[in-house]
């Protein structure tokens, strides 16, 4: 096969290698078989490159932008667990802004709320990426979903321990 020919762009093979019968298999022991042609395959790394990638500097930022208010928007719109903790931030965020607690408490508070929505952004980009590759159940799918879940579950207890130590510690 020549390397125009592969029907997958992405994976060039090594040129081919002739090993004569007892010579070894690098990183093994030897062959008492007849001589054979190996075609190893590399990935290149290049060609695998996003085609959306080459923006740069305040462009790549401007794009940049509104890329995260998409993420945003599409969060909002189709996870649930987004929209409950996003309306807990709309509660939380100005509550903890008027008590009578220190500048620090106030941002620990604050951070505390806003570090629940950005891990449930990622799980739920975790969750859409192994539905998109399959939606067949499988271990590996199931574990991904679990941890995931497990960090908004610690997240959200995160907030109920920062503001207990704050309000009452």
């Amino acid at each position: 096969m020549n390397r125009g020919d592969d029907p997958n762009p992405r994976i060039a093979p090594w040129p081919m290698q002739r090993r004569s019968a007892g010579e070894p298999r690098p990183g093994g022991p030897a062959i008492d078989e007849e001589p054979e042609i190996e075609l190893q395959a590399r990935v290149n790394f290049a060609e695998m490159e996003s085609p959306h990638k080459g923006k740069t500097g305040l462009r790549r930022m401007w794009n940049a932008v509104f890329y995260s208010l998409d993420g945003l928007t599409e969060a909002y719109r189709h996870e649930d667990a987004f929209r409950q903790e996003a309306l807990l931030a709309v509660l939380l965020i100005p509550l903890a802004l008027f008590l009578p607690v220190s500048a620090i408490g106030k941002a620990l508070m604050i951070g505390s709320v806003m570090l629940v929505l950005i891990v449930e952004l990622l799980n739920s980009a975790i969750e859409a990426t192994v539905d998109r590759v399959s939606l067949e159940h499988h271990r590996l799918a199931k574990r991904a979903k679990d941890i995931g879940s497990a960090a908004v579950m610690m997240s959200l207890g995160n907030v109920i321990v920062i503001w207990l130590l704050i309000l009452f510690g």
